[in-house]
Protein backbone atom coordinates (compact mmCIF):
# COMPACT_ATOMS: atom_id res chain seq x y z
CA UNK A 1 0.00 0.00 0.00
CA UNK A 2 1.00 3.18 -0.90
CA UNK A 3 1.90 5.92 2.31
CA UNK A 4 -0.14 8.81 3.13
CA UNK A 5 3.02 10.80 2.20
CA UNK A 6 2.90 9.70 -1.08
CA UNK A 7 -0.84 10.21 -1.20
CA UNK A 8 -0.31 13.68 -0.18
CA UNK A 9 2.44 14.10 -2.88
CA UNK A 10 0.02 13.19 -5.60
CA UNK A 11 -2.09 15.47 -4.45
CA UNK A 12 0.19 18.16 -4.40
CA UNK A 13 1.23 17.59 -7.65
CA UNK A 14 -1.99 17.11 -9.12
CA UNK A 15 -3.18 20.98 -6.82
CA UNK A 16 -6.01 19.40 -5.04
CA UNK A 17 -6.46 19.59 -1.54
CA UNK A 18 -7.22 16.42 0.54
CA UNK A 19 -8.45 16.32 3.97
CA UNK A 20 -7.18 13.31 6.45
CA UNK A 21 -9.83 11.23 5.94
CA UNK A 22 -9.86 11.17 2.40
CA UNK A 23 -5.70 10.47 2.32
CA UNK A 24 -7.12 7.39 3.62
CA UNK A 25 -9.78 6.72 0.87
CA UNK A 26 -7.37 7.54 -1.89
CA UNK A 27 -4.74 5.62 -0.41
CA UNK A 28 -6.55 2.82 -0.48
CA UNK A 29 -7.91 3.03 -3.88
CA UNK A 30 -4.72 4.50 -5.27
CA UNK A 31 -2.80 1.22 -4.11
CA UNK A 32 -5.81 -0.94 -5.63
CA UNK A 33 -5.26 0.22 -9.29
CA UNK A 34 -1.29 0.19 -9.05
CA UNK A 35 -1.71 -3.45 -8.29
CA UNK A 36 -4.15 -3.50 -10.60
CA UNK A 37 -1.25 -2.14 -13.37
CA UNK A 38 1.11 -4.47 -11.13
CA UNK A 39 -1.35 -7.62 -12.54
CA UNK A 40 -1.61 -6.26 -15.62
CA UNK A 41 2.32 -6.26 -16.56
CA UNK A 42 2.43 -9.78 -15.54
CA UNK A 43 0.26 -10.52 -18.74
CA UNK A 44 2.07 -12.88 -21.78
CA UNK A 45 2.10 -10.49 -24.89
CA UNK A 46 4.81 -12.49 -26.77
CA UNK A 47 3.51 -12.26 -30.51
CA UNK A 48 0.67 -9.99 -29.69
CA UNK A 49 0.74 -7.25 -32.12
CA UNK A 50 0.26 -3.69 -30.65
CA UNK A 51 -2.86 -1.95 -31.22
CA UNK A 52 -4.26 0.91 -31.99
CA UNK A 53 -7.39 1.42 -33.14
CA UNK A 54 -10.01 -1.55 -33.39
CA UNK A 55 -12.37 0.17 -36.24
CA UNK A 56 -9.96 -0.25 -39.27
CA UNK A 57 -11.00 3.31 -40.02
CA UNK A 58 -8.48 5.75 -41.04
CA UNK A 59 -7.50 9.48 -41.20
CA UNK A 60 -9.60 12.02 -42.48
CA UNK A 61 -7.11 14.72 -42.27
CA UNK A 62 -5.00 16.05 -44.60
CA UNK A 63 -1.10 15.39 -44.04
CA UNK A 64 0.94 17.86 -42.43
CA UNK A 65 2.64 20.12 -44.96
CA UNK A 66 5.12 22.56 -44.69
CA UNK A 67 3.66 26.09 -46.18
CA UNK A 68 6.96 28.23 -45.01
CA UNK A 69 4.94 30.00 -41.92
CA UNK A 70 6.99 29.11 -38.90
CA UNK A 71 10.00 29.76 -41.53
CA UNK A 72 12.22 32.38 -39.63
CA UNK A 73 13.84 33.94 -42.40
CA UNK A 74 10.48 34.76 -43.71
CA UNK A 75 9.67 38.35 -42.73
CA UNK A 76 5.89 37.06 -43.24
CA UNK A 77 6.49 34.28 -40.63
CA UNK A 78 3.50 33.42 -37.48
CA UNK A 79 6.36 34.94 -34.90
CA UNK A 80 6.90 38.20 -36.63
CA UNK A 81 2.92 38.69 -36.93
CA UNK A 82 2.92 38.50 -32.92
CA UNK A 83 2.36 41.63 -31.41
CA UNK A 84 5.51 41.36 -29.35
CA UNK A 85 8.71 38.79 -30.56
CA UNK A 86 12.31 38.73 -29.79
CA UNK A 87 14.70 36.36 -30.83
CA UNK A 88 12.46 33.91 -33.14
CA UNK A 89 9.90 33.60 -29.91
CA UNK A 90 6.68 34.66 -28.94
CA UNK A 91 6.74 37.15 -26.23
CA UNK A 92 3.43 36.54 -23.87
CA UNK A 93 3.08 37.52 -20.01
CA UNK A 94 4.03 35.40 -17.28
CA UNK A 95 1.30 32.86 -16.25
CA UNK A 96 2.79 30.83 -14.10
CA UNK A 97 4.88 31.89 -10.93
CA UNK A 98 7.64 29.80 -9.46
CA UNK A 99 8.21 29.34 -5.83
Amino acid sequence: MISKEEVKKIANLARIEISDSQIEKYQAELSAILDFVGQLSKANTKGIEPIRQITGLESIFKKDEDRGLLDQENGNSLVNQAPEHKDGFVVVPEVLKGK
